[in-house]
């Protein structure tokens, strides 16, 4: 018998979005389910992204995360949210002859190449780029699973999973199943669009 399986790490990145036509409001906050649909454009990641290694093993004792260097608490609420929907999905997909990683510990290590906080949607990269990695580890990488995933971390951000010009779809399910990201147009629908974010500094 092969010898089974101790870690498994991924690492992905994943692209800033800018809202043009903005969610007002939760219709569930557990679920983060807006009241109205959104769009926005996807940025290019050569420019701004977030970047995330999720490595899961038997040999952790807990889960932890760092952010940007920085070790943080991952009692997060909408961290949370993301282990638990990962860990029950795998459960119930899992067969026999898989390894039990929904038991193990899980360390996370992201970073953003701009500014946090700055208004550049640095949440919205950072929780896309989370459910893309989760999703790998546990291998539920279908982009519907890895889209309402990331809402389930900031509701923007669904949207940055996917490129072009993308539209959140409030839904009409109570569960929010139906509350995803759609690509509406690919990034070459508008090829003279341009984006510039100026980034001031006190020396």
């Amino acid at each position: 018998m092969s010898e089974r399986v101790k870690q498994i790490s991924v690492t992905g990145t994943a692209p800033v979005n800018i809202a043009v036509i903005k969610y007002w409001g939760k219709r569930d906050e557990e679920l983060v389910l807006p009241i109205n649909s959104s769009l926005s454009i996807t940025l290019n990641q050569k420019e701004l992204c977030a970047k995330t290694t999720v490595t899961a093993s038997c040999h952790f004792k807990s889960d932890q995360i760092w952010l940007n260097g920085k070790e943080e608490s991952v009692s997060n609420p909408r961290i949370q949210n993301l282990l638990r929907y990962v860990r029950s999905n795998y459960s119930k997909q899992k067969s026999s002859e898989r390894e039990n990683i929904e038991t193990w510990g899980i360390h996370i290590c992201s970073c953003n190449n701009f500014p946090t906080a700055a208004g550049l949607a640095s949440s919205a990269a950072g929780y896309a780029c989370l459910a893309y990695t989760l999703s790998d580890v546990f291998g539920l990488q279908d982009d519907h699973n890895i889209s309402s995933l990331a809402r389930r971390g900031s509701g923007s951000a669904c949207r940055s999973i996917l490129g072009g010009f993308v539209e959140w779809q409030m839904g009409q399910r109570e569960d929010g199943s139906d509350s995803i990201a759609v690509q509406i147009a690919d990034e070459n629908h508008w090829k003279e669009l341009r984006v510039l974010v100026l980034v001031f500094r006190r020396e």
